[in-house]
């Protein structure tokens, strides 16, 4: 708690005197969370995991994030920073599980939608392909190389790629895992936390995301994109948020590998890795993904 103590005396000038003991917060897989009362008010601290960066992650693109998601009401408010580490707000709130989720997917859709199309430039884009690419050179430079599976998950994501006319690029989340979806207490609305992944991309691939992490089925899948849209969605629309399921999958068991390089966290990271690489293998191995392909190609 040594570096935590440091921090927490760095942020009293601006937040004010620390009331109590600091409370982990159970759930993150990559940074560490405490709840902290600074003076009246209570607060996230979180400090940033080991060599994130190779992660993808851009701190600044987060901050930005948080900060035009937080003024459209769909996020806590950022109070600072430090040197490793971000201060949010703390939202008293109930977790989400999946079938809460796709109970609550208009409002969820609605709120991509406004972040979407809110005009904010972040600095760093987002494109699964490119991301691949970033964590096989990183991974050779630690004297290793991609294990199994590695150059089928590069395959797919390319495909896929290819296969999709690019959309305008926009401001996304792109981790919308059950964890980072919260409903507020006090008004009873859903917020989205965690935007350390944040980056210009194309928006269906948070849809996709979104359904693929919460077991979306079609019906949840349609309700999601008639919200977004507000229109029922089109055969193409259909197949795009499909492949980016898929897309999803490739990234998450790309990532899965680079943390359990990087990690000093106590979680199954090559257990992770493989459970997504298993789906995105079912996936890409049925005709389906065929007919899928050519529908966005179409």
């Amino acid at each position: 708690m040594g570096d935590l103590d440091d921090i927490l005396r760095q942020l009293e000038p601006s937040l004010g005197p620390v009331g109590g003991e600091p409370v982990p917060l159970e759930g993150g897989i990559t940074n560490h969370n405490f709840r902290v009362r600074f003076a009246d008010g209570e607060y996230v601290v979180r400090l940033h995991g080991k060599d994130t960066n190779l992660l993808g992650i851009s701190r600044e693109a987060e901050l930005l994030a948080n900060e035009a998601a937080a003024s459209l009401g769909i996020a806590p408010a950022v109070a600072g920073g430090f040197k490793g580490g971000l201060v949010t707000s703390f939202v008293a709130c109930d977790p989400l599980g999946s079938e809460q989720i796709a109970t609550a997917v208009e409002e969820i859709a609605r709120a991509l939608h406004t972040f979407h199309a809110s005009g904010i430039e972040l600095p760093v884009t987002f494109s699964v392909p490119m991301l691949l690419g970033e964590y096989a050179e990183n991974i050779r430079r630690r004297g290793s190389e991609p294990p199994g599976g590695w150059d089928e998950i590069v395959d797919v994501a390319q495909r896929i790629a290819l296969a999709m006319a690019p959309l305008a690029s926009r401001p996304c989340h792109n981790d919308l895992l059950a964890g980072n979806l919260i409903r507020a207490r006090e008004n009873g609305r859903v917020m989205i936390v965690d935007w350390e992944y944040a980056g210009m991309g194309d928006p269906y691939f948070d849809l996709g995301n979104l359904a693929v992490n919460n077991a979306f089925d079609e019906a949840a899948e349609a309700r999601l994109l008639e919200a977004y849209h507000d229109a029922a969605p089109s055969d193409g629309q259909i197949a795009r948020l499909r492949l980016m399921r898929i897309m999803s999958d490739a990234r998450e068991a790309a990532w899965g590998v680079m943390q359990g390089l990087l990690s000093e966290l106590d979680f199954d990271f090559r257990g992770y890795a493989g459970e997504h690489l298993e789906r995105l293998r079912a996936a890409a191995r049925t005709p389906d993904f065929t007919t899928l392909l050519e529908r966005v190609r179409g």
